[in-house]
């Protein structure tokens, strides 16, 4: 088993999947303290998964959400992850949550247990937005909290902006309306690359590297957040997303992303919740220029740093937890 992990370790730097960390083949621990090879990571009975029926321009897809907390509970949180992971990244965060909200954590098309869209190039801000749009209409509630981690905080930006929005107050978790090139490059390395494992092991191994600048966390907790985006096709494993994310991602050029840019300043603009901006010290996405700019144009933002943490904080360490719910109490 050790001679094989080293192998695909070795695998992954000839295949230069960058990571903010070296790999030393010598130190890295292959012997994980914790099993990792069953094949369904257990489900926790205090979380249910339902489905929204949404539509795009292609046709009909499911969007999957997990629900934690009261289903009578009027009072909602919606969490949404970033680019490549899923709902199940808030499970820490959601359940510290649930005793004041009923909290909802939906797996945006493409990703986890929602459908793939036949059309990759739909998979951008307009169908993201107008799916959310159609789950916080099926949940019956005319307003909402919202926690968005990198993606997640766009999308809560651009439903923020809109004409009689739902959102009372987000938190923004490492992202705006700039994004930094060093991380769309180090995106671009990884997003959508096809890396099939031979086991969850080596998955795992795979995950934690890339995610490593998310924080620093025990053998269990990791598994924990990582375990969920590996899924078993035939005898590899492979990460719970479609591949075809990246196609958008790789189309975009110079141009797109200073309108992107401008259009999302533009959203900003016009939010009317109260925001509060986390960056990670360390976070080559969201630069403190940025944060910056954010507070002095948006009255109702502050920001908050989390020291020792690249893009983008996890938030499933006590003192991360306890910055939401001060915030949103």
């Amino acid at each position: 088993m050790l001679d094989g992990l080293k192998s695909f370790l070795k695998r992954l730097v000839a295949a230069k999947v960058e990571s903010p960390l070296p790999v030393n083949l010598e130190v890295v621990n292959l012997s994980y303290p914790i099993p990792v090879e069953e094949t369904v990571t257990p489900q926790d009975p205090l979380c249910k998964t339902h489905y929204v029926q949404c539509a795009s321009a292609s046709g009909l897809h499911q969007m999957a959400y997990h629900e934690w907390g009261d289903p009578e509970n009027q009072n909602v949180l919606i969490c949404v992850h970033g680019l490549t992971r899923r709902g199940s990244d808030f499970n820490v965060l959601a359940k510290a949550m649930s005793d004041r909200y009923r909290v909802i954590c939906p797996d945006v098309v493409g990703r986890g247990d929602s459908d793939w869209l036949d059309n990759p190039m739909l998979y951008g801000m307009p169908q993201y937005v107008a799916d959310m749009s159609t789950l916080i209409a099926k949940l019956g509630v005319k307003k909402v909290d919202w926690f968005g981690t990198s993606m997640g905080g766009l999308i809560g930006i651009f439903m923020a902006s809109q004409d009689h929005a739902p959102i009372r107050r987000m938190i923004i978790n490492d992202v705006g309306p700039r994004i930094e090139s060093e991380s769309l490059k180090r995106l671009g390395d990884y997003v959508g690359k096809p890396f099939r494992f031979a086991s969850k092991l080596e998955g795992l191994i795979y995950l934690n590297r890339i995610c490593a600048p998310f924080g620093d966390f025990t053998p269990e907790q990791w598994k924990e957040y990582n375990g969920p985006h590996l899924i078993q096709d035939g005898s590899e494993w492979v990460v719970h997303y479609d591949p075809d994310i990246s196609k958008p991602f790789a189309a975009l050029n110079k141009v797109m992303a200073a309108m992107g840019e401008m259009m999302t300043w533009k959203a900003f603009d016009a939010i009317a919740a109260d925001v509060l901006v986390v960056r990670g010290t360390e976070s080559d996405l969201l630069s403190a220029k940025t944060v910056t700019e954010m507070c002095r144009r948006h009255p109702r933002t502050r920001s908050i740093e989390i020291p020792g943490v690249g893009h983008a904080p996890a938030f499933i360490t006590p003192d991360q937890v306890a910055i939401a719910r001060e915030f949103f109490s």
